[in-house]
């Protein structure tokens, strides 16, 4: 009660100031301006230095009197200033109807506020404007290139949607491998409210390719300078980050700054955090010319429109041609260019407090930028040693960083209530597929599985294949969970060519896997394995799915069907390539088949021929695949005539027929119905039988299954009655679907089921 009572004193202290202040000043100056009895005026075009009242006291009394004026005036400010804060925080404030704005003064950090959407229920008493509409779209730039920076972005990208309530409209300067990894990304990411347009940062690269740079950052990390150029012309303003940024507030504060922007300042900068610009750092240190220490580019705000009419591209391009006849190249890319253009015109820079880019860089500075970590706003990993740099908070700023670098995307996908989103065709196509699912089927989840839109982020490690000369080159194509990680190194060490995998991981999972693959020798050396990260999401394992990913990612015109449990033949490679030719797969609708054997023991010595497998398979360390528990699986395969064959041999179609093969890339795609355990591959070969694939057993190839833990979903098969009633009914479902699609012909397997 007695805080109250104090709050109330304050509060009524702070009005009465504000009212008697200005009163009893211009009292006093009105008073003070009689000279004589009569009044003096403070106008310069009234006094002038030739009247016969005109003396040098006068003036200097009248200058006196306009500083105090200005004085009292900045004083007045001051005090409007607290009295509208104490009334945000008053009680009977918070009562009031809220505002569908926020508003924001510069350097508060008052995200609290920013959070829950409190503003003054009367703002205009005090005379502050809404800084952000609520709705208001916020524009990004970023510019993101290969496969780092790709995985990189999405860090940022999840810092910023964790805590942004605005709209966002995402501009992404990307090369063509960076737009198909984040094009697919954000598709299948599907978060409200976020757009994302792409520009092609190849076609830039004349812009700026005649600026020799040394930055590690390449040719890209100039194209900040053009964006005034590529950015669509009726965009008036932009945030533009560099990918190791994160964010640890809403980026509607930073967006809120544009409106602090005065004259003709156009850009807003954090000053740099080192002695870079000082040019102290070492011996013969020669930086490109800054004002003081410089500013830093990682965080920039623009005005294009301004810009534009300043003819920024003009200006830029001189300064750099100037300086470049000294310094010969760019140390820290654009940003010494920027830093160049502000030293010669430091009118264009708004200089935003240092907390909205606290610099971990080598060096640094940045220790005095805050006192307390929720004075922290944007991190900037701007070193080369990125989560190495030496900082003593630097366990604080890693914490943040993993915090969103492991956090669950799927979490992000909520809607901006209040703000509406841009019609989706895919959205809707979904919600309407979804709606007509009866939620009281029994196998509902099933069902929905198949609509499920699993988050996706492709080529996840560097990639690189060259093409073969000969067009028959071969990739083994396999999904796996976090539980099959440890075959990765000895499938690449028994398959050399290229390799499309698919894995299921959670966010979480996904840094392990990276940790993993970049610890691994063997993993490393090899560029040729695609990693395409698809997002845990529902309650299946959604096996057909990954396949497809894996399927629709491949470089070369044929593929191995393969699973992660299987170890090929050494040298299976190069003979599938001579098979694919000599049997003219290109020509033909052909399935190779590679027969399939497994093994009981973790440790077996790999067979290094056909002769060396068939003695081992005498001798009982080998069995044909699934020989106790699933013969149907791999019987039409015909392993005594394989025992002896010389030559490629054509094969039946038999029900629950599930053989590995190698086909062209335009074979028809998994069906996606089938999750978990069970059927998965048996009607993807049904279909392709149904489409008069011929399957061809290959005599020379052979590939062994190496034994594991039974995973969650055959244990869900094998426990759980209702799992098998769904798993019948979806096969039911399937074979209706091919009669309906294929006709008289598929008729055979509804015969062949009712009669295995």
């Amino acid at each position: 009660m007695l805080g109250i009572c104090r709050g109330r004193r304050k509060f009524l202290a702070a009005s009465l100031t504000v009212l008697f202040v200005p009163a009893i000043t211009w009292i006093y100056l009105f008073a003070g301006s009689f000279e004589d009895g009569k009044p003096v005026s403070l106008s310069p075009l009234e006094s002038q230095p030739h009247s016969p009242r005109y003396t040098a006291s006068s003036q200097r009394e009248r200058e006196s009197l306009e500083v105090r004026m200005r004085e009292v005036e900045e004083e007045n400010r001051i005090l409007r200033k607290q009295l509208s804060l104490a009334q945000s925080r008053s009680p009977s404030h918070h009562r009031g109807n809220h505002s569908k704005t926020y508003s924001m003064e510069e350097g508060t950090g008052d995200s609290e506020s920013l959070r829950a959407g409190i503003v003054a229920g009367n703002s205009s008493e005090c005379g502050q404007q809404p800084a952000v509409e609520k709705c208001e779209t916020i524009h990004v730039a970023i510019v993101c290139a290969g496969y780092n920076a790709s995985r990189d972005v999405v860090t940022l990208v999840k810092s910023v949607l964790f805590h942004r309530r605005n709209p966002l409209h995402f501009h992404l300067i990307a090369d063509a491998i960076a737009k198909q990894i984040l094009a697919t990304l954000f598709q299948t990411w599907m978060v409200p409210a976020v757009r994302i347009d792409f520009y092609d940062a190849d076609e830039l690269k004349s812009e700026v390719s005649w600026i020799p740079n040394k930055h590690y950052s390449g040719i890209y990390g100039l194209m900040k300078l053009v964006l005034t150029k590529t950015l669509p012309s009726n965009l008036e303003r932009v945030i533009v980050l560099d990918t190791d940024i994160t964010f640890a507030t809403d980026i509607a504060e930073l967006w809120a700054v544009f409106h602090k922007f005065k004259g003709q300042q156009v850009l807003g900068l954090v000053e740099n955090q080192s002695d870079w610009y000082l040019g102290n750092l070492w011996k013969n240190h020669r930086p490109w010319p800054a004002l003081g220490r410089g500013y830093n580019t990682g965080v920039i705000l623009l005005l294009l429109d301004k810009l534009r009419k300043m003819k920024w591209e003009q200006m830029w391009r001189l300064t750099a041609e100037r300086e470049l006849m000294s310094m010969l190249s760019t140390s820290l890319a654009d940003q010494d260019i920027f830093n160049a253009v502000i030293k010669q015109n430091p009118f264009l820079v708004y200089q935003l407090p240092c907390f909205w880019n606290v610099q971990l860089s080598d060096h640094t500075r940045s220790e005095q930028c805050y006192r307390d970590v929720s004075d922290l706003k944007v991190i900037h990993w701007n070193s080369p040693k990125k989560l190495r740099v030496k900082n003593k908070h630097v366990e604080f700023f890693r914490n943040l960083y993993l915090t969103f670098l492991e956090y669950d995307g799927n979490l992000l996908r909520r809607e901006l209530f209040g703000c509406p989103s841009e019609a989706d065709i895919n959205s809707e196509n979904l919600q309407k597929q979804l709606s007509e699912l009866d939620e009281d089927d029994l196998c509902y989840e099933f069902r929905r599985e198949r609509f499920t839109v699993h988050r996706t982020h492709l080529y996840f490690l560097h990639y690189e294949y060259e093409p073969a000369s000969d067009n028959t080159d071969v990739t083994l194509v396999a999904q796996l969970s976090m539980d099959r990680l440890q075959m990765l190194e000895a499938i690449c060490k028994h398959w050399e060519g290229p390799i499309s995998l698919a894995l299921y991981l959670s966010d979480a999972e996904a840094q392990q896997f990276l940790r993993y693959a970049q610890g691994s020798e063997v993993l490393m050396s090899r560029h040729n394995v695609g990693y395409h990260i698809v997002y845990k999401e529902g309650q299946f394992y959604p096996v057909n799915l990954l396949r497809n990913v894996a399927m629709k990612h491949i470089s070369t015109p044929y593929m191995f069907l393969s699973d992660i449990d299987f170890l090929p033949m050494y040298g299976l490679y190069e003979y599938l390539r001579k098979s694919v030719f000599q049997l003219d797969l290109a020509n033909t609708k052909k399935a190779l088949i590679v027969p399939a054997f497994e093994t009981l023991r973790y440790r077996l010595s790999f067979p290094k021929s056909k002769a060396e497998l068939l003695s081992m398979l005498d001798m009982g360390t080998l069995f044909t695949f699934r020989y106790h528990v699933w013969t149907k699986g791999h019987a039409p395969t015909n392993f005594a005539k394989w025992r002896t064959a010389t030559t490629p041999y054509r094969v039946e179609w038999e029900a629950d027929f599930e053989p590995y093969v190698v086909v062209r890339k335009d074979c028809p795609e998994y069906d996606r119905r089938f999750v978990g355990f069970g059927w998965n591959k048996v009607a993807h070969i049904m279909e392709l039988d149904a489409q008069e694939y011929e399957f061809t057993v290959l005599p020379n190839a052979y590939m062994i299954h190496m034994p594991h833990a039974p995973s969650f979903d055959i244990t869900k098969f094998r426990s759980n009655k209702q799992y098998r009633i769904c798993l019948k009914t979806l096969k039911e479902e399937f074979q209706q679907d091919m009669s309906r699609h294929y006709g008289f012909a598929a008729l055979k397997y509804l015969t062949a089921e009712n009669n295995s």
